[in-house]
């Protein structure tokens, strides 16, 4: 979907108007702008003047057949939103009709890990050896692990941490720009921030110091660990430590974040706090733009959900009726 830069068919000054109202509001919107300018591009390949309609939708719609159900649903939702958008000042304007779009795919629910797991997962780790790009291997994925389980870290961030961002006198974490484009701080556990100070000290045994990547090899020369690169390490430790998920899969990197998660609200159910009241604070540390991102691990978190099953019961009791003895015979 790369090439188009510009938008250039009848309905293209809307679309910039709108992408840049989104990029205003602090998003990337980068992804959104490259389906915008293909739609805006076939537009273009049907003639000059070319409005979108329900027609030209649908014929758009048609050179994504090769794609996933899922895929095709973002892209057309991504015009969906545009529409809306237009309708405000054009309000007899064409917008999608979401009944026709792919079926939501259903999403993969997230293993959660067990203290047995991660322990497990360490042991794995601490075997390791080191080799000419990663003398720092062992070390290097025992951070990885520690840190993702215990501050629910996404990859992204954790690959983007530089020794900088450590404040060992606060035994904090700086995330800066993240996701959304929401920096925080993130406080350390004790054992979180002991692990650090103890990669810190072999690191600079065997590396420079500096303002560099807190992850890092040596492949041509000192550099952070990729997403991608981190996540085959660590897939390989799940496979070595065997752990599978319920389905028999190896677990994904981000299903360490939801178990921090769901230790964060398990560890507040036992201490008798509101979980409920907690989640902005939850919300706040995990860098979510929103509560509403949080309140989807409630789901996951197995005594609140008896709990509000328990409350629905109650309630539901208090307005069933008894049928009549004529109905029941």
């Amino acid at each position: 979907m790369r090439g188009h830069t510009s938008f250039c068919s009848l309905l293209g000054p809307t679309m910039a108007r709108y992408v840049r109202v989104k990029q205003s509001l602090g998003r990337q919107y980068a992804v959104e702008r490259d389906v915008l300018l293909h739609l805006d591009h076939f537009l273009v390949s049907l003639g000059h003047g070319v409005e979108l309609s329900a027609d030209t939708f649908a014929q758009w719609c048609t050179t994504m057949a090769h794609l996933s159900p899922g895929v095709r649903r973002n892209r057309m939702r991504i015009v969906r939103n545009l529409c809306l958008y237009r309708q405000r000042n054009e309000p007899v304007c064409f917008v999608p009709d979401r009944s026709g779009f792919p079926d939501p795919h259903q999403p993969r629910r997230p293993h959660l890990f067990t203290q047995e797991e991660i322990a497990r997962l360490l042991r794995v780790t601490d075997a390791l050896l080191p080799h000419a790009h990663s003398p720092l291997h062992r070390e290097v994925f025992r951070l990885a692990v520690v840190l993702l389980y215990t501050t629910g870290l996404r990859r992204g961030e954790l690959t983007r941490l530089t020794i900088a961002d450590y404040d060992a006198a606060e035994r904090t974490l700086r995330i800066d720009a993240t996701k959304f484009h929401k920096s925080r701080l993130v406080p350390l556990s004790g054992d979180a921030a002991r692990e650090i100070e103890d990669y810190l000290q072999v690191r600079r045994r065997l590396l420079s110091s500096g303002d560099q990547p807190l992850l890092c090899n040596c492949s041509r020369g000192l550099r952070p660990y990729t997403g991608a690169g981190l996540a085959q390490g660590l897939r390989e430790l799940f496979r070595s430590a065997r752990i599978k998920t319920s389905t028999g899969d190896l677990p994904r990197v981000h299903d360490l974040r939801h178990s921090f998660a769901h230790q964060a609200l398990l560890r507040w159910y036992r201490e008798g706090v509101d979980v409920q009241a907690k989640l902005p604070a939850l919300a706040i540390y995990m860098g979510h733009v929103s509560i509403v991102s949080t309140q989807h691990y409630l789901a996951l978190f197995e005594p609140f959900a008896q709990k509000a099953d328990e409350l629905f019961a109650r309630h539901a009791q208090s307005i069933v009726i008894d049928a009549p003895e004529e109905c029941a015979r």
